[in-house]
């Protein structure tokens, strides 16, 4: 008989469950992704630190899990919650079930909830602290216990998700130019995309010093995605604004969207349930295409199409159809530029891969003007 297991928020609203994955109990923010697909990617992005991860799809481990569909080593998710778990997965590169996989990582999970309920209940209250714990816990002391988690505002939690030690990931072909990706949870597939285009990727700590960066002469830089808060990791603003001093090309998704913002003068702040899925819709300004984006971020960057806020020397490319809020932004002057969502697309719809084709086009343009100096 299943274990009957509780997720509680920190207003107090209990949603009642059963336990999937591995057993005990599990805290975080509760948010929730509206992707129709890719679990797997969902659970292994480390932009998803420090939350408990509501999917609004209804059957989710239906195709298992295999390893190429993982974006970084391990789940990073701090629980899973969704409505209904298949009696069986099928699919020809599946290794093994949903629920294994979870309890090989030692990841809470509760199914059987009314996610709708959820979902709904988030949008109009906003995110918050919540944990998932067995049915016999008394309310009170799990209420108690959450009250005393930390709030996303403030956390720093891309230093914990970033690589211990410097790696490499080789070109794809021959080598044409040379990038450092700053790691603050980057997902693998990001690196993937910059090897194809001939990037040899030095994939760097979040706590790399600006010194270091700046001595490695590399063709440019990446700023990755990443979990919390931006304003907790200004040691990156330092390095992002060295680098274009010198006309590096400069490119910022997700968390690296917001810290480039904030190196150029603007502020960021928390939504209210913030933008999860592979399916919001982004007007590029330009030339008024709308692409339909894969997002996963609670934070975003004050301003509007009109421009941001002490940020003069930066203009908006994108914005967000849904809430109006900006998702891409470049330097007037300087070669850098970035967006709110996830180009990589893992998972998510291939719309917005050209953003990595401007990055080396950004890097071929600088390489040509340093031969023409010469």
């Amino acid at each position: 008989m299943a274990e009957s297991v509780v997720l509680m928020l920190e207003d107090g609203r209990v949603f009642r469950g059963e336990a999937y994955g591995a057993r005990g109990d599990a805290f975080g923010e509760v948010v929730f992704n509206t992707s129709m697909t890719g679990y797997q990617e969902v659970l292994t992005d480390p932009s998803y630190s420090g939350q408990i991860v509501t999917m609004t799809y209804p059957l989710i481990g239906n195709y298992g899990v295999n390893a190429e569909d993982e974006e970084s080593a391990k789940p990073q998710v701090a629980a899973f919650v969704f409505h209904e778990a298949p009696p069986m997965h099928s699919n020809w590169r599946a290794a093994e079930s949903l629920d294994e996989y979870l309890t090989r990582h030692g990841v809470v999970a509760i199914t059987g909830v009314d996610t709708r309920a959820l979902t709904r209940h988030i949008r109009s209250r906003g995110a918050m602290r919540g944990a998932i714990a067995p049915a016999s816990i008394l309310p009170d002391e799990l209420l108690g216990r959450i009250m005393g988690q930390p709030d996303m505002a403030g956390l720093n939690l891309a230093d914990g998700v970033s690589t211990e030690s410097r790696y490499v990931i080789p070109a794809v072909g021959e080598t044409r130019y040379r990038v450092l990706a700053y790691d603050f949870g980057v997902k693998s597939h990001s690196l993937k995309l910059l090897a194809q285009r001939g990037c040899e990727v030095t994939v760097l700590p979040a706590a790399t010093p600006t010194e270091e960066i700046v001595a490695a002469g590399a063709d440019g830089l990446f700023v990755s995605n990443g979990p919390g808060d931006p304003e907790a990791v200004g040691h990156a603003l330092d390095a992002i604004r060295a680098l274009s001093d010198e006309a590096t090309p400069v490119f910022g998704i997700c968390l690296g969207h917001q810290l480039i913002a904030r190196a150029f003068g603007a502020e960021t702040y928390k939504l209210k349930y913030g933008h999860r899925g592979g399916n919001h819709p982004v007007r590029r300004i330009s030339d008024g295409a709308v692409e339909i984006t894969a997002q996963n971020h609670g934070f975003a960057v004050r301003g509007d199409e009109s421009g941001i806020p002490g940020a003069p020397g930066l203009r908006v490319t994108h914005l967000n159809l849904n809430d109006g809020t900006v998702e891409g932004l470049e330097h007037r002057e300087r070669p850098v530029f970035s967006v709110q969502y996830h180009p990589e697309a893992a998972p998510g719809p291939h719309d917005s891969v050209y953003l990595f084709d401007r990055f080396v086009d950004e890097m071929t343009r600088r390489a040509a003007e340093m031969s023409v100096d010469a």
